[in-house]
């Protein structure tokens, strides 16, 4: 079984392409997207967790216990969200060593807030807060030596490619 998980921050082109793979794909590979646990306020994050890091630290975890179970029945997984590399790596030794591949999807600033503002017509995504969140990803994946998948130079066919090819598909 081959778990691929796309980490990224808001308006890479993650959720695309997970959604394009989910389409090709179906009954040949199993996409699960983080956010669909429900994202609370980062009120409520802090209250039941301490911080919004805790929380995403938390449902990491969960998640990655949920997939490792999904893992047994063999069949391909695509996982993605807004995740901390460390947060995963915790999450799969949690999960009793579970192996994942980790892929950054990213862009440069120009193409992110064009996609935020226009495209997604979420404008108050394009701040420099987002911004920064994408610029630590991007360092993190680089320390780490994971793949980098520039979403801005490829096309959305050459990206759901790649990452067809990660599954093994």
């Amino acid at each position: 079984m081959t778990l691929v998980v796309l980490v990224g921050a808001a308006g890479s082109g993650k959720t695309t392409i997970a959604r394009a793979v989910a389409a090709r794909s179906a009954g040949v590979a199993k996409v699960f997207h983080f956010d669909s646990v429900g994202v609370p306020s980062p009120e409520e994050m802090a209250r039941r967790y301490g911080s919004g890091d805790a929380w995403q630290r938390a449902k990491t975890n969960e998640w990655m216990l949920r997939l490792a179970q999904e893992a047994d029945t063999g069949v391909p997984i695509l996982f993605e969200g807004q995740i901390r590399f460390s947060f995963l790596a915790d999450g799969a030794t949690a999960a009793g060593g579970l192996e994942y591949v980790p892929i950054l999807v990213d862009c440069d600033d120009d193409t992110r807030c064009r996609r935020l503002r226009i495209e997604r017509k979420q404008p108050e995504l394009a701040s420099e807060e987002m911004l920064n969140w994408a610029r630590y990803l991007r360092r993190q994946a680089l320390e780490r030596g994971h793949q980098i998948l520039n979403t801005a130079e490829l096309s959305l066919a050459d990206s759901i490619e790649r990452v067809m090819s990660s599954l093994g598909r």
